[in-house]
């Protein structure tokens, strides 16, 4: 086999692999469902008020806007510009996808190949792309966690044990986005790795990498927030820190959709006296809200996508 067919192989593969963590994506969200009846979640979202409902359908849609932002913003590093609706599709199929499957770097990154390949976007500039939609998300956490840190309520970093490596943490990430956000500014070399060449993205992309990445963050906190103030009255501040630090703890560990990670987080935010058919009720309608119907929907635009260019081809 020649080296040729070998990285045209290589490329089918990497290009196939997008379905692959769809349908991944798919089963992992019905393996967080399943455990209910649809008798239990029916009853759980006609508990919450339709009005909560659509400002969190509101919240989730402008969630998502913020996420293919990424992709726009990847655009730009790289240099390249495409319409409108093909980095908007492409970031909200790649992110719907990694929110559920985990692994976002994998499971989003094979997505935008199998897409941007065909928008006649390079292969070592899609590594590039993804690459900085990750640094996007991690300086938007450095200055989230500090925010969560400074609103969270105060029994979560109290004087314990604990306290001690919620400190770090705090530090580790005031450290992270300074030298980030001085690297950018100051620092004008290239970087190499793996024959890739990565250029620092200068001050102005820095500041906007952390501007669309926390507007990501905050907008998937009001929508479990939209849902959260029908059943108690919680300042949003405080619940604010707290998704923060659930969220990011919940993505960084790798586990789909941050299962169990971050129910333990929202555990401590709620008062002791919440009995579990509340918190069942907010934990499933946030989950079907924010990860389900935006899996569901780009699945449609997906498979309509490649159903398009099928028949192109006949």
């Amino acid at each position: 086999m020649t080296a040729r067919n070998k990285k045209r192989i290589i490329k089918k593969i990497i290009s196939w692999s997008g379905l692959f963590f769809f349908a991944l994506a798919a089963f992992m969200i019905y393996k967080q469902l399943s455990k209910y009846t649809m008798d239990e979640i029916k009853d759980a979202i006609l508990s919450v008020p339709l009005h909560n409902i659509l400002l969190a359908c509101l919240a989730s849609f402008c969630g998502y806007i913020a996420l293919s932002s990424y992709d726009f913003l990847a655009l730009k590093y790289i240099g390249k510009k495409l319409a409108r609706w093909k980095w908007m599709f492409a970031g909200f199929i790649g992110f719907s996808v990694s929110n559920n499957a985990g692994h976002a770097i994998v499971s989003g990154g094979a997505i935008r190949y199998r897409l941007y390949t065909r928008w006649r976007v390079s292969a070592s500039d899609i590594v590039k792309m993804v690459t900085f939609s990750g640094f996007t998300y991690l300086v938007a956490c450095f200055f989230l966690i500090l925010i969560g840190y400074t609103c969270s309520p105060h029994h979560l970093i109290a004087d314990n044990a604990s306290s001690y490596v919620n400190w770090i943490i705090a530090i580790g990430s005031a450290l992270g986005l300074a030298f980030y956000v001085w690297g950018s500014t100051y620092y004008k070399k290239p970087i190499v790795i793996k024959e890739v060449e990565f250029s620092p993205p200068g001050l102005k992309m820095a500041l906007s990498q952390i501007i669309i990445g926390s507007a990501d963050i905050l907008m998937a906190s009001l929508v479990l927030y939209s849902i959260l103030m029908h059943f108690m009255d919680i300042p949003f501040l405080d619940f604010m820190g707290t998704f923060i630090i659930a969220q990011v703890l919940g993505v960084y560990s790798q586990v789909p959709g941050g299962l169990g990670v971050f129910e333990i987080m929202f555990a401590k935010l709620l008062p002791d006296e919440t009995n579990q058919a509340t918190i069942f009720a907010i934990l499933v309608l946030y989950r079907i809200i924010y990860y389900l119907l935006p899996l569901v929907i780009s699945g449609i635009a997906l498979f309509a996508y490649e159903f398009k260019l099928a028949e192109k081809k006949k």
